[in-house]
C-alpha cells in the first residue's frame, strides 16, 4: 500500500511518521524528499520575502515555475498514493490534500501525536489516531480491509468506527 503524508513544513513530527510508516513496509511519499531528487517546495525559494506577500503577490507566485514544479510533484504523489496520513498540527495545504484524497476514495486517517484544537470535519475522514501504535494498527488493517467504500458504510460517518483500538465513534 501506497501512503502519502499531508502536513507542514513546521510540522516536528513529519520525519518521524515518513520514517515509521517506511519501515513498517509502507511505501511513503514524503513532499520534503519527493522522488524526482531535487527536495521539496518551498515558498523562499521564490522569495526569501515571501511571508509579507499581499494576496495579489501570492497570487501571481503561483504561476511561478518553482510553485508548479512543486505542485505538480505533490499533485503526481497524490495519485500514485492508495492513502493519506494527515499529520496535525498543519497548515491549509495539507487538509486540500487530505480532502483531495478523500474525494477520490481514498482512506484519510487524521494523525494526532499531539493535543490539538478540536475540529468537527475531521469525520470527513476515516480514522482518527493519537498515537504512533494507533496509526500503524489503520495502516495495517488498511492493507488487508480497506474501508469499503460502497453499502451502508460508504458515508465518512459510517466508515469511521472503533475497527482499531480505542477510537472515535462516528455516527
Amino acid at each position: 500500500m501506497k501512503i502519502y503524508v499531508a502536513s507542514s513544513w513546521r510540522n516536528a513530527h513529519q520525519p518521524l511518521v515518513v520514517e515509521s510508516i517506511a519501515e513498517w513496509g509502507f511505501e511513503v511519499y514524503d513532499f520534503r524528499n519527493p522522488p524526482h531528487g531535487k527536495g521539496g517546495f518551498a515558498w523562499s525559494q521564490i522569495d526569501p520575502d515571501w511571508q509579507r506577500w499581499t494576496p495579489s503577490q501570492w497570487r501571481d507566485a503561483l504561476d511561478h515555475e518553482l510553485a508548479r514544479d512543486g505542485y505538480a510533484s505533490d499533485l503526481g504523489g497524490m495519485e500514485w498514493a492508495d492513502a493519506c496520513v494527515l499529520v496535525l498540527p498543519s497548515g491549509r495545504s495539507s487538509h486540500l490534500e487530505a480532502g483531495w484524497m478523500a474525494g477520490r476514495g481514498k482512506p484519510v486517517c487524521v494523525f494526532a501525536p499531539e493535543p490539538v484544537e478540536p475540529d468537527l470535519m475531521v469525520k470527513l475522514c476515516d480514522e482518527v489516531a493519537v498515537n504512533y501504535t494507533e496509526l500503524r494498527d489503520v495502516l495495517d488493517l488498511w492493507r488487508y480491509a480497506p474501508p469499503s467504500r460502497e453499502g451502508p458504510n460508504s458515508t465518512p460517518a459510517g466508515r469511521c468506527s472503533s475497527r482499531v483500538g480505542r477510537r472515535i465513534i462516528w455516527g
